[in-house]
């Protein structure tokens, strides 16, 4: 078993994200998991440790232009995941993120948009309506809300509909910030990240990578990355190991994290 390493930089929790869901019982760093891996499969891992559900959102948008689960089928799929791999402790709501590939479609390298044709204030109107949703259907779930936008203002206004609706951001253990990691290192980036931190929020980064966490980490209550992945491919693997690079490997993706949360400039208590 891979032991966590507490680390004396900073409180937030840094989850690696994976697609391999068997690494819930290799391991008791913390993980971010797609829920339709888990969806898929006949037996599920008992997790050793804390992992976070991804609700697969960008990937649905991405492909369809609209989501293909109803919520209804989302708890369901949520319900198993915590029956069988255990308590997680947050799970994403089925948002609609605001990137102007997901909106408008085209194409980025091999994947090719949909397009939803909507506009941000719907996104946002949706993202919304569905954490309400999902809350009615399973209050017990940890399912979380999630701000949307691509401007301060865009996530001030996304910000406000969900105090509109009555639900208490400050109050709420996690607050997922949506559609910022092309932006995370970027001043706009930074302002967003600040503005919405400066009311009290319990940040969630989604799909932040080392630039962004080391300008913003400070800032956040967690945060989850893939960007480990993309580092191995472009490198030789660790000594010792056989595969043509570590793109897939436990052992890099930790040795990485590690790395990373302790780059974080902030002193407290171990993460």
């Amino acid at each position: 078993m891979l032991e966590i390493t507490p680390s004396p930089k900073t409180s937030m929790r840094f989850y690696l994200t994976t697609h391999k869901r068997h690494w819930v019982r290799l391991t008791n760093k913390p993980l971010f998991l797609k829920s339709e891996h888990f969806a898929v499969a006949r037996t599920l891992p008992k997790a050793l440790g804390p992992y976070a559900v991804d609700s697969g959102g960008f990937t649905e948008l991405q492909r369809h232009g609209t989501w293909t689960r109803t919520p209804a089928q989302y708890v369901k799929d949520l319900r198993r995941i915590w029956e069988h791999v255990g308590p997680y402790d947050w799970a994403a709501p089925q948002d609609w993120m605001c990137e102007d590939l997901i909106i408008h479609g085209g194409q980025a390298g091999p994947l090719t948009f949909h397009g939803t044709g909507l506009s941000v204030a719907e996104h946002q109107r949706r993202t919304v309506n569905n954490f309400l949703d999902l809350r009615s259907l399973a209050p017990d779930l940890r399912i979380i809300p999630v701000l949307q936008g691509r401007t301060v203002a865009e996530y001030e206004h996304c910000r406000r509909l969900y105090v509109d609706a009555g639900v208490d951001l400050e109050a709420e253990p996690t607050v997922g910030l949506g559609s910022v990691c092309r932006l995370q290192s970027t001043r706009e980036g930074a302002a967003i990240v600040t503005a919405m931190a400066a009311h009290g929020l319990k940040l969630h980064g989604f799909g932040f990578k080392t630039l962004g966490i080391v300008k913003v980490g400070h800032l956040l209550a967690s945060a989850d990355s893939a960007a480990w992945s993309y580092h191995a491919r472009r490198r030789p693997p660790l000594p010792g190991h056989t595969h043509k690079n570590c793109a897939n490997c436990i052992d890099y993706a930790v040795a990485w994290r590690d790395r990373v949360v302790a780059s974080i400039p902030e002193v407290g208590a171990p993460a």
